[in-house]
């Protein structure tokens, strides 16, 4: 090899040797990991809601008590994460098999015989706050194991040393002398709510007037959502049948955009391309309801509904019950896709034209 080539090889071979490794301060933090950072901030009131409905029949399908637990785990983590405000679980069943279920005590044991109820007795038990949930939830069967799913670990779900303008509460029994309501809200002393008489065991709540004292004032539990913008869990609603999803709506109005979830629909892409549901000139919407169908699809819940039968909506049309109807992942590679994942999934898709409702004036 020619000296001149050598010599060359040997620069560049030292120099890139001696390159020094620029050490900033920034460089020597370590990041703590050990604690999330991802605390939700809430930007400004949000009037509008997304809400979810999916059957109960979803839980009848999993063999063990374990199973049917871990898998309403999953849904109520959905939940969380894509900060849905409330669930709805209808009954797909036959009328038959619904007048052959026995009416629910307090203390039944539902995960094999009304999955709807057990679905939704672990639902509401996930979204109370932890501080409340020995005085609002007594043991229960359904409950055994509901103590090791991960948790929610939602806004209102506050440590004793986090303050917030909100918190969630249950009034505590008092004297015929004490003039109002004591609240314990999870902290050293109960908060007063003065001239309002509200029965004990109740969960209510509160706006705190301030740090330094205890007295608050009981409002209603969308307020941190619609006067503050937080996320403030979600409600957890029944119903006998995919037509009372609804019919029976709690907002005035009712839903003002609905999908509806199948293998059999158009894609999310293509949905918000053609009906311009993202962007500028997007219409806006305050109340979004997605609905997921069990394991024969929203067809069997329509089928098995006589008030859609009654509207000519059966099995081969209900797509025809809702503004869109959507395929959460066009092109999947397993035969099948479960109807928890079909929620994480729909919800991921959906999520920017939830965020856009907020970012229209």
């Amino acid at each position: 090899m020619p000296k001149d080539h050598k010599r060359k090889r040997e620069s560049s071979d030292q120099k890139s040797r001696k390159s020094p490794k620029v050490e900033t301060e920034e460089n020597l933090v370590d990041i703590d990991t050990s604690k999330p950072t991802a605390v939700f901030k809430p930007t400004g009131p949000r009037s509008h809601t997304l809400s979810i409905a999916l059957p109960g029949s979803v839980i009848a399908n999993a063999k063990s008590h374990d199973q049917k637990t871990y898998l309403a785990g999953q849904i109520g983590r959905a939940l969380a994460v894509f900060c849905v405000d409330e669930i709805v679980i209808f009954d797909d069943e036959d009328a038959a098999t619904q007048k052959s279920r026995r009416v629910v005590g307090d203390n039944d044991y539902t995960a094999f015989s009304h999955p709807n109820h057990f679905l939704a007795h672990i639902l509401s038990f996930l979204e109370t706050p932890p501080h409340l949930r020995k005085t609002l939830f007594p043991m229960h069967p359904n409950l055994r194991t509901a103590g090791t799913l991960p948790s929610l670990d939602m806004p209102h779900h506050l440590r004793a040393n986090e303050f917030c303008e909100y918190r969630e509460g249950v009034t505590l029994a008092r004297s015929a002398e004490t003039q109002g309501s004591l609240v314990d809200i999870g902290l050293a002393e109960p908060w007063s709510v003065e001239d309002q008489d509200i029965p004990p065991g109740t969960r209510v709540t509160l706006r705190l007037h301030s740090s330094d004292s205890t007295a608050a004032s009981a409002v209603s539990p969308s307020t941190p959502r619609e006067e503050s913008g937080y996320y403030w869990g979600y409600t957890v609603r029944s119903c006998d049948s995919l037509s009372n999803v609804f019919t029976e709506c709690p907002f005035d109005g009712g839903y003002d955009i609905s999908f509806g979830t199948s293998e059999r629909g158009t894609s999310l892409e293509d949905t918000m391309g053609q009906f311009g549901l993202v962007g500028p000139d997007a219409p806006n919407f305050e109340h979004v309801l997605v609905v997921f169908g069990g394991v024969a699809g929203l067809e069997t819940a329509a089928r098995n509904d006589s008030a859609l039968q009654q509207m000519r909506i059966n099995g081969n049309n209900v797509s025809e019950l809702f503004d869109h109807w959507i395929n959460v992942l066009p092109g999947q590679g397993s035969r099948t896709i479960r109807t928890e994942e079909a929620v994480w999934l729909g919800l991921m898709g959906l999520k920017p034209f939830v965020n856009s409702l907020g970012n229209k004036v």
